[in-house]
């Protein structure tokens, strides 16, 4: 594994910058600093290098951010698919689209160096990304450490010249009205007006006319000017200076008249002679530029731009006006890009008349004189930190995208950072990777200058404010500033002072000490320095500021020498010389700490030792000795404490260090005891050195000492820390004190830590058992956190230096072993403050947290360095004092512990305990995060949850582990953690669903990377811990599954949600990390615009109310959701609406692809499981697979993306390739069924992908069904029955524009998935699509060589199913007629069952529908029917189980009533038991239940034999069973039976059950039924009109405004003679025909005859008769009247299961007119002579037959009736008509005539023996009728009388 190698540097070296390094400490002194040990160490404290620890904070370095891209969630109307790549194509026409069916190998593009080579190996392992990414998308290495409760921040190292705000200026020119001919000098400082105070020392500048300059010129320089913040009474205070005016020569005034002046050649040449030879100056002008205007306020957070030099002026005096041309762009957010150089040109500048002073330049009534008419170019600039900060903003990871902003710590405490991308948080780079050296850095798209580093000649004003914060001195400095004021003599001269620092007053001509700073740039100091001149003035004043250097240590003999000049301003003979007036001197012992003001006499002469008191006495002195000279002294120094107290210190310090007090230390515990009483700033000052002395003397001072020191040191820190006010748990200073400044004296002297953790531990020794240690104890812990951190960095110096020679480079500095002594020191000591942490705690106290946090970084800190076993001991012993589950306070304490240590860098490269361990940190971590998740309270759960997340991504993306060994190290580190969850399940079943999804997330993230041996192991337990695995597994697909934010209205949230304390963070995602809803919600708070965003696209406005403006919100609609959220909280799907688009589409692709991720990488782990259970290696059900099979059911069942159902198919067929028998076996029917459903249901997909994938899915059930079965048959019935419940999920239909129903797309589509399912020739090319080789569906069974696979029966297979399918299609279409079209209905139900014939339930269930639709139309004769189906279809099982009392003659039985009882069906069902589905339902029971309904409907129908042939198979039963009360009953309803049918049958009229009617339908608008032909079975007493009627009614409404025409006759339509546009139904009444009657008998038929015998009333065929002429016209006489016969053959007999049946063949037969006369007698005849013949039972009953043989004969004899026999005989006998019959048409008629005489005669007969009293007159006149006949008849038929 590669370790981070720190190349054996663990500690940088980080040069100061001072910007006093010209300073040089008196030469004499440098030698021999060691006889001053103080001064010594503060020299070595300010002037060695900056000591950084670069392991300290962490190192991280995480993979570039992982490219997400979209998945395609398809339902089933959707193809996104296409759309994007059409989308695509459309954005890139060149692209090539070949590559569309490789699934987009998404996620870790193996990027050269940052990934190893191997890792390919693992791209092409797994089926998907690892989850963990889209779940953790915007994980943040920093961000996730900064919630670590008492996490250490790196402070930025922070130089105090560094901070705030730099300025710099540069001069660029003067130019005059008059012109520039003499050189002008200046000064430029910072300056506070509000405070009339100078904020930093003078930059000096001098401007030359071109003709004098020299090479040197310092125009090129600029000063750098340091400020804390922008204010608005900042300015620069610019002053002028000339050479002194030349007596009667050339006045200053020329530069300030009014009207324009241009100077003479001769005037020119004697201002540049003169300037020549004149040294002295004169000041000459002043001007204040404001840099800060007070209108512009500064934005908050962080520094303003210094915007007003370019604001045009300082409010208030109109006389300055400043031109700018800005050189910089503002940018949009106000802030100055990076060349933020504004050229500022001063044109006020105030003429100096009379002397001025500081105060005058404020007094609003000073006389504003003539402006100098000039103007003084000058460039003003903003500088970045210097190129030293930019490492340490680096350093401390304030690097934001690439994009490096320079925070500024001290103004803007408060940074959050969001970043702006799916990436995983910043990539770290370190310092090496950006490099800062280039000038240009691209920030805000544009190319910016950015000036790093300053140029060597800037120079630095030093900051006079430093010497006064309440801050520590970082540098050396050491100067004394004096500014002589005044000087007031009683007559007028040219007066000016030369100043010089002198060691004694001895020797006067002893040259001064050189220690005057020049004002030329990098000239050496000077031994003096002057003042201007004042000319010509009584009260001389000075606007000079002279630094002077100062030796290190001074005597009491320092002083500094003031000499007055006169000076003649006239060239006589010679440049002019000056005259001395006087001297004045000032020691520096009385006056120098202060800044102060003296005023001091003027001596006229010096005389040797002027210093003394008692020399001076005899002095002679100007103006009376008066204190006319007042001066200023500024002292600067960082070697010098005004404070007296740490003065002493030191003193005493050096005398013990130089053994020079006596050996017991009193003064220097005295010194040290009094450092409590130091005010607080000098303190700080001088805290550094201070800090380092006492350290020092801990080390080894006495035991005495040690203590007080310690005490000392402790009374500062917690100074130092209440008393700044930096609120932060480490105090900035002192953070910056053990990060950078402490050295450990750089190794020469023993490291400090042994001593220190002597005194602590000692003391806490003390406190331990029990003595008092003083209220001080507390501060001790308060600032354990410094002494902690001192004494790991005190070893690790130790350990650097110890290893830093002799180590070959590159290589690690092996960790040090501490000895004994020592460690068991350090041992103690933390015993003893892990007990104040264990007691403070229980009593609530806060300090225990921090402590602990303290201890956990000590131990963090000490893993780099010292033997990591050693610090397993401290590890063990805190865990033995937080063993368990323990109180919340202490349990938190205790994952915040081990939070923190396994954050270590090397955290998984950490051995064991003893050698053959693995990692001890991990083991430990695992058993404390499972413990805690057993823990009552719900914050500590989700807290060790996110712990071990964080954990995971944190080595996921972690540049150094990006190898597959790596990976699979990591995976067996943690994988014990599954083993603890499978083992105690309720735990997890417990947590919340929050956590569950931690849990899972890591379980996945474990497994995914473990090698199939570990995972095997876990395979090999036990069944049931076996099952349990996959039900976790399972458990992930259900708490990641996707969807669509619409489905989940409102948070489904678990109701005991963790923290429900605290108002938790709104949720934007149920399904991603808790971590991104904070995200989100800052993102919001910020409108951060994420990348990407064009420049010009809208900026998002506030949208969400609830974080933006909790008290007025913007808007009704917002006013209403802010009500509606505080009443429910807000849901997820208001919080995901207000979310800024960009972040909301982010957050569904995250949300998409973690989905995706967890299911494939569960999918690729049931591949394993598969293949290893093929070798029966593992413990698992055999017999039913079902850790499988619930796998698969489950993620069938969720919404899956594409990449996944691409993925999907391999596996499946693989795995039913490899276990397909014990799939397809009976105890997995529950299995089969859901995949066969959902196959189905993706076979509707509009995804062609998925589509074709479902097909194959398809294929694969068939081909193993032909492996396992040698056939089909079950599976058949499977996908029946799926296709059924399919059937009522799926939309079949949609609306038409015109209101009425189609068939709908996922209809059309699952006929064409059903089609290709059994097409050969598509079969390779579907396989090739979908990655699965070309044999798949060949299907051998175990022990025989042929293929079984055969395409005939996968045909009849999608046929079935596609008759399921349209009969469900026609059912769902006629949804709107249903009520309307009773015939339509049925027949809808009627196709239901029969296509679902091949499974008994459903058929059943749809048999049944129809017999309730039938009894509804009152069709009992129908209703009956569909009974007797479905009693059949439980009857046929019975029978061929051989269960129950029935054989196959009863079924016969059931057969001659319904027809449609048909054999083949039942054979396969009872063989397909399907779960829910099949025989177990068919009971005896049920099959009587169904035969008495039958029995019912029939008889309510009045069809009496039907119900005797089904009781008689009811009775059987009864039988067996020996119900004779149900015999009983049986038999007595028998009875009443044949009763019935006798009456029936003894009616006189003819029993009639029903009427049928052929409908013909003609016209496109009937569709199906267009040129078919019905025969109707109506109730009994529907006429003619009445079907007329009903029919129109019903198809009216269906035309749609086409007209609809009854055919009135019964002819032969020719349908293609009729107007296309109108629609015709023909109805026509027809007769059942019976079985065995002669249709070519020319009789006319009259039904009663045939009604003799009982014979079931079974008819499936019809005709009828229309008679019809050959001559054209429409009625002729009987000559003229032909009959044509029509039959019509039904498909199928009524009674059917419905009430109409199509007509499959129709024949018809013509009889010619005679035929038809012949008919017409012999039917008379015949219905006469069955009159007389008929057989009655008994003589008494002779009332009915009387009755119909008087209707007979009345209708044959009586005289009126001349139509009948007589028209007969008047059509054909007589005249033509006679002559055109052949003889043998002739012979019949007459022999017709004779014979129906001959009955009429007899029947005559019969009459009279039958009549009564009553009837006599009717028998006369039948006889009467008879004869007269007989007489008209004999006319034709000469014969008749002798036949009679």
């Amino acid at each position: 594994m590669e370790s981070s190698a720190s190349n054996g540097h663990r500690f940088r070296r980080i040069p100061r910058q001072s910007y006093a390094a010209s300073l040089k400490l008196d030469p004499l002194l440098d030698e021999n600093l060691e006889q001053w040990p103080h001064l010594n160490e503060l020299v070595q404290c300010y002037r060695t290098d900056w000591v950084k620890d670069d392991n300290k904070y962490g190192h991280y370095e995480s993979i570039g951010p992982i490219q997400f891209h979209n998945q395609i969630f398809e339902g089933p109307d959707t193809d996104i698919e296409t759309e994007m790549h059409l989308a695509n194509a459309r954005q890139s026409k060149t692209e090539d689209s070949a590559d569309e069916e490789l699934p987009s190998t998404s996620g870790i593009q193996p990027s050269g160096s940052s990934i190893p080579e191997s890792s390919n190996l693992l791209l092409l392992k797994h089926f998907g990304e690892s989850p963990l990414p889209a779940y953790e998308p915007v994980f943040d290495w920093e961000n996730e450490r900064s919630m670590i409760f008492g996490q250490r921040n790196p402070e930025t190292h922070l130089p105090q010249y560094a901070s705030g705000l730099k300025i710099a200026v540069k001069v660029l020119s003067l130019s005059f009205q008059a012109g520039l001919v003499e050189p002008f000098y200046g000064t430029i400082s910072l300056y506070n007006r509000e405070r009339r105070e100078k904020l930093s020392e003078d930059f000096s500048f001098q401007l030359s006319p071109p003709e004098m300059q020299d090479a040197s010129s310092s125009s090129e320089q600029r000063g750098i000017f340091h400020l804390d913040a922008p204010s608005a009474s900042v300015c620069l205070l610019i002053q002028l200076e000339k050479p002194a005016t030349e007596e009667n020569g050339v006045t200053p005034s020329v530069y300030s008249r009014k009207e324009p002046v241009h100077l003479t050649e001769r005037e020119k040449q004697k201002l540049q002679v003169w300037s020549r030879i004149m040294p002295y100056r004169e000041s000459f002008a002043w001007a204040i530029i404001p840099l800060f205007d007070s209108n512009i306020t500064a934005p908050s957070g962080g520094s303003a731009s210094p915007g007003s030099p370019l604001t045009p002026s300082m409010s208030g005096s109109g006389s300055q006006d400043h031109v700018m041309e800005p050189i910089a762009k503002i940018t949009s957010e106000g802030k100055l890009n990076y060349t933020s150089a504004v050229v500022v040109e001063v044109s006020n500048l105030n003429k100096v008349k009379e002397g001025y002073t500081e105060d005058s330049l404020q007094d609003p009534k000073r006389k504003v004189h003539k402006p100098v008419k000039g103007v003084l170019r000058l460039e003003i600039e903003k500088l970045q930190a210097s190129s030293v900060d930019w490492e340490n903003t680096l350093e401390s990871g304030h690097t934001i995208y690439g994009s490096v902003e320079h925070v500024d710590r001290l103004n803007d405490p408060s940074i959050t950072r969001c970043p702006s991308n799916g990436s995983y948080g910043p990539h770290y780079a370190s310092s090496k990777s950006i490099s800062f050296q280039g000038k240009e850095m691209a920030r805000n798209g544009s190319i910016a200058q950015s000036n790093l580093e300053f140029a060597a000649d800037d120079f630095q004003a030093f900051d006079f404010r430093t010497t006064t914060r309440n801050e520590p001195f970082l540098q050396l400095f050491h100067c004394l500033y004096v500014y002589p004021l005044n000087v007031s003599m009683s007559r007028k001269r040219n007066l000016f002072i030369r100043v010089e620092l002198r060691k004694d007053d001895v020797d006067i001509r002893k040259p001064p000490l050189e220690a005057m700073h020049p004002r030329e740039p990098a000239a050496s100091l000077q031994k003096w320095a002057h003042t201007q001149v004042a000319v010509a003035a009584r009260v001389a004043c000075y606007h000079d500021e002279i630094k002077v250097s100062l030796p290190a240590i001074w005597t009491p003999l320092h002083h500094l020498l003031f000499t007055f000049f006169h000076v003649d301003l006239q060239t006589k003979l010679e440049a002019p010389k000056p005259v001395v007036i006087g001297y004045a001197s000032v020691p520096l012992s009385t006056h120098a700490q202060f800044r102060s003001e003296v005023s001091l006499p003027i001596m006229r002469e010096l005389v040797p030792h002027y210093l003394q008191d008692t020399v001076k006495e005899r002095l002679d002195y100007l103006e009376d000795g008066k204190n006319v000279f007042r001066l200023r002294l500024r002292l600067c120094s960082s070697l010098y404490p005004i404070s007296e107290r740490i003065r002493d210190f030191f003193l005493e310090y050096d005398r013990h260090t130089l053994r020079t007090s006596p050996p017991w230390g009193s003064e220097l515990l005295e010194a040290i005891n009094s450092l409590k009483n130091v005010d607080s700033t000098a303190l700080l000052q001088f805290l550094h050195p201070i800090l380092n002395m006492l350290l020092h003397l801990i080390g080894n001072g006495g035991e005495t000492l040690q203590v007080a020191a310690f005490r000392a040191m402790v009374n500062i820190l917690t100074r130092v820390q209440q008393e700044s006010v930096d609120e932060a748990e480490r105090n900035v200073y002192l953070v910056n004190y053990v990060d950078f400044a402490f050295d450990d004296f750089g190794g020469r002297q023993p490291p400090v830590y042994p001593g220190l953790s002597t005194v602590w531990g000692s003391l806490a020794r003390s406190k331990a058992k029990g003595y008092r240690v003083g209220p001080v104890y507390d501060d001790v812990l308060a600032m354990a956190w410094f002494f902690l951190e001192l004494i790991v960095k005190s070893m690790a110096l130790e350990q650097t230096r110890l290893y830093y020679h002799n180590l070959p480079s590159g290589e690690d500095v092996p960790p040090m072993q501490l000895k004994e002594g020592v460690f068991r020191c350090i041992m103690q000591l933390y015993d003893c403050l892990i007990t104040e942490v264990h007691e403070r705690c229980k009593k609530g106290l806060g300090l225990a947290k921090y402590l602990n946090s303290s201890l956990a970084f000590f131990c963090y800190d000490l893993l780099s360095i010292i033997e990591p076993r050693q610090v397993f001991e401290l590890v063990s012993l805190y865990l033995d004092k937080f063993s368990g589950v323990c109180q919340a306070v202490l349990h938190d304490c205790k994952l915040t512990f081990l939070q923190i240590i396994c954050d270590h860098d090397l955290f998984v490269e950490m051995p064991g305990r003893d050698p053959s361990d693995r990692n001890y940190l991990s083991s430990v971590l695992i058993q404390e995060i499972f413990l805690t998740w057993d823990h009552d309270d719900l914050s500590m759960r989700a807290k060790a949850a996110r712990i071990l997340v964080v954990l995971l991504c944190k080595h996921e993306f972690d540049v150094r582990y990006q190898k597959t060994e790596d990976k699979l190290y990591i995976a067996q580190l943690y994988f014990p953690l599954v083993g603890q969850i499978l083992d105690e399940m309720p735990v997890f079943y417990n947590l919340s669903a929050i956590e569950k999804r931690e849990v899972l997330i890591i379980i996945l993230e474990i497994i995914r990377n473990l090698d199939d041996a570990s995972l095997v192991k876990a395979w090999q337990q036990s069944i049931a811990r076996t099952r349990l695995f996959f039900k976790l597994l399972e458990e992930g697909l259900v708490h990641f599954e996707h969807r669509r934010p619409a489905d989940s209205m409102l948070i489904s949230n678990s109701s005991r949600s963790p923290g429900q304390e605290k108002p938790a963070s709104p949720k934007y995602s149920e399904r991603l990390s808790p971590a991104i809803n904070h995200y989100l919600s800052e993102a919001a708070r910020h409108e951060v615009r994420p990348q990407g965003t064009p420049e010009n696209g809208y900026l998002w406005q506030r949208v969400n109310s609830q974080l933006s403006s909790p008290s007025q919100p913007y808007s009704l609609r917002e006013a209403l959701a802010q009500a509606q959220s505080s009443r429910i909280g807000a849901s997820t799907q208001a919080l995901r609406e207000s979310l800024h688009p960009i972040l909301r589409q982010k957050l569904e692709l995250w949300e998409e692809n973690l989905s995706a991720a967890v299911s494939l990488q569960v999918l690729e782990i049931a591949e394993k499981f598969s293949r290893t259970a093929a070798s029966h290696s593992i413990a698992t059900d055999y017999a039913k697979l079902d850790c499988l099979t619930s796998i698969f059911m489950n993620v069938f069942s969720r919404n899956q993306p594409l990449e996944f159902w691409k993925a999907l198919f391999p596996v499946f067929n693989s795995v039913f390739e490899l276990h397909g028998a014990t799939l397809m076996a009976r105890e997995n029917d529950r299995f089969l069924k859901q995949v066969a459903f959902h196959l189905l249901r993706l076979a509707v997909f509009r995804n062609d992908n998925i589509r074709k994938r479902a097909v194959i899915g398809l294929q694969i059930l068939v081909r193993s069904s032909f492996s396992y079965f040698t056939q089909t048959a079950r599976l058949r019935v499977m996908l029946t029955i799926t296709l059924s419940e399919l059937m009522s999920e799926v939309q079949v239909t949609q609306m038409k524009s015109d209101g009425t129903l189609e068939e709908s797309g996922e209809a059309r589509r699952l006929r064409m998935s059903l089609t290709e399912m059994a097409d050969e020739s598509k079969s390779p090319n579907l396989l090739n699509d979908c990655g699965l080789p070309d044999n798949s569906l060949v299907s051998v069974p175990q022990n025989s060589s042929e293929n079984h696979w055969s395409w005939t029966e996968v045909k009849y297979l999608a046929d079935s199913l596609l008759l399921a399918l349209d009969a469900s299609l026609e059912h769902a279409l006629l949804a709107s007629v249903m009520t309307v079209d009773r015939y339509a209905a049925a027949e809808g139900f009627y196709k239901l069952a029969l296509a679902f014939a091949p499974v008994p339930d459903l058929h059943i269930m749809w048999l049944l529908h129809l017999c309730d639709a039938h009894q509804e139309m009152q069709s009992w004769a129908e209703a009956a029917q569909c009974a007797v189906a479905v009693a059949g279809v439980v009857m046929q099982a019975l029978v061929s189980r051989n269960d129950g009392v029935w054989s196959n003659e009863h079924v016969n039985a059931l057969r001659k009533i319904c027809p449609m009882v048909s054999s083949e069906i039942t054979s396969e069902a009872s063989a397909a038991e399907v779960e829910g589905y099949g025989a177990s339902k068919l009971t005896v029971d049920s099959a009587v239940k169904y035969l008495q309904l039958a029995n019912k409907l029939f008889s309510q129908a009045e069809l009496y034999h039907f119900c005797a042939s089904i009781l008689e198979l009811v009775i059987p039963v009864y039988k067996s069973r020996r119900s004779y009360g149900q015999l009983a009953k049986c038999h007595t309803m028998l009875t009443n039976i044949y009763e019935s049918i006798l009456e029936q049958e003894s009616s006189p009229i003819p029993f009639t059950d029903a009427t049928y009617y052929r409908v013909g339908f003609y016209g496109e608008k009937f569709g199906r039924l267009d040129r078919k032909e019905y025969v109707y079975r109506e109730p009994r007493d529907v006429r003619l009109g009445d079907i007329m009627e009903k029919l129109s009614h019903i198809y009216e409404s269906r035309m749609g405004g086409t007209t609809l025409h009854v055919i009135p006759d019964s002819r032969q339509v020719k349908a293609d003679e009729l107007e296309p546009s109108v629609c015709y139904l023909q109805i026509t009444a027809v007769d059942p025909v019976m079985e065995d009657e002669d249709l070519g008998s020319r009789r006319e038929r009259i039904f009663s005859l045939s009604t003799g015998s009982i014979r079931a009333r079974v008819f499936d065929r019809f005709l009828f008769d229309t008679p019809f002429t050959k001559n054209g016209k429409t009625q002729g006489g009987l000559e003229d009247q032909w009959k044509r016969r029509t039959v019509l053959q039904t498909e199928g007999s009524f009674p059917a299961l419905v009430n109409r049946l199509v007509v499959t063949k129709s024949e018809s037969l013509e009889f010619s007119p005679v035929e038809n006369a012949i008919g017409m007698i012999e039917t008379r005849t015949a219905a006469l002579r069955n009159e007389l013949e008929e057989p009655r039972s008994s003589e008494g009953d002779q009332l009915p037959r009387l009755q119909s043989l008087q209707r007979i004969l009345q209708g044959s004899v009586a005289v009126q009736v001349n139509s009948g026999v007589l028209s007969v005989c008047t059509a054909f006998l007589s005249g033509e008509p006679a002559t055109r019959l052949r003889s043998q048409e002739l012979q019949q008629l007459i022999a017709a005539l004779l014979e129906f005489m001959a009955v009429c005669k007899r029947a005559i007969r019969v009459h009279f023996r039958l009549i009564g009293e009553e009837d006599q007159d009717f028998h006369t006149q039948l006889v009467n009728g008879f004869q007269s006949l007989t007489a008209e008849l004999s006319h034709y038929i000469p014969a008749i009388l002798s036949e009679l």
